[in-house]
């Protein structure tokens, strides 16, 4: 690795320490689902996105809902104290593609369709308003 490339790696690890996030990887379901679930939240105060999540009907709010516990447990761990109501937001949240598993159906006169599993990786960050 160049000088630049590790000095600019450094400066992203050092930045990351200073944030609260939690990631959740190879959730088997399309980033199409999982932006709905997530783009409830954003922006939301904690309790009030895991009350909004503990209600929806999407498959994939169970996810996000354990994800944004961990998370706020992250938070508490860094701080050595409890949230306090009202004090924690979901600062940043979002959804990428993971690995696509590429699978065959069988089809009329000998053909095979073609069949995308997708699924995808879901990072949060969550902060207080002061330190955003």
């Amino acid at each position: 690795m160049g000088a630049r490339k590790k000095i600019a790696a450094e400066k992203r690890k050092e930045a990351l320490k200073t944030q609260y996030f939690a990631k959740l990887q190879n959730v088997p379901s399309s980033p199409r689902k999982m932006r709905y679930v997530v783009d409830l939240i954003r922006g939301m105060e904690v309790n009030r996105a895991l009350g909004t999540l503990r209600f929806s009907s999407k498959a994939a709010s169970a996810h996000v809902e354990k994800l944004l516990r961990s998370a706020i447990a992250n938070w508490e761990q860094k701080n050595e104290r409890k949230a306090e109501d009202g004090e924690l937001f979901v600062t940043k949240i979002y959804v990428d593609g993971g690995a696509t598993l590429k699978r065959m159906r069988p089809a009329p006169q000998g053909r095979g369709y073609r069949i995308r599993k997708r699924s995808n990786h879901v990072t949060l960050f969550v902060g207080t308003k002061t330190n955003d």
